[in-house]
């Protein structure tokens, strides 16, 4: 059976890190492109980082270049996601997400975890 499945989510200080997990159960990087949304308070769903579909390239958004790091092992079917240096615009929901191809990815055409929160405060 198919499923995402995040944990590792909660309240965190600014400058701190947590560490992201999802459990990709029947998604593996060879069949598809798998990644991180978040949603911010007042603002849509936005793909943050992403493992494109073979494993071979990585994106991040501009917003979190640099801070946060996106890996996948297909032998534990893990997707996890390091966060440092947070901040406080980090705060929102966090979704692990699966989509067939780079394009549907980006276009948020994606199969949908349940999401785990973060908060972070100064």
């Amino acid at each position: 059976q198919r499923q995402l499945m995040e944990s590792g989510g909660g309240s965190v200080q600014v400058g701190g890190s947590l560490r992201l997990s999802c459990a990709t159960s029947g998604y593996t990087i060879k069949g598809y492109s798998l990644g991180w949304f978040r949603q911010t308070p007042g603002k849509e769903r936005e793909g943050i980082a992403a493992i494109y579909r073979g494993g071979g390239s990585t994106y991040y958004d501009d917003s979190v270049k640099g801070r946060f790091f996106i890996s996948h092992d297909d032998v534990k079917n893990t997707l996890s996601l390091q966060m440092n240096n947070l901040k406080p615009e980090d705060t929102g929901m966090y979704y692990c997400t699966a989509a067939n191809d780079v394009a549907s990815w980006l276009d948020g055409e994606n199969t949908w975890g349940q999401g785990t929160q973060v908060r972070v405060y100064s």
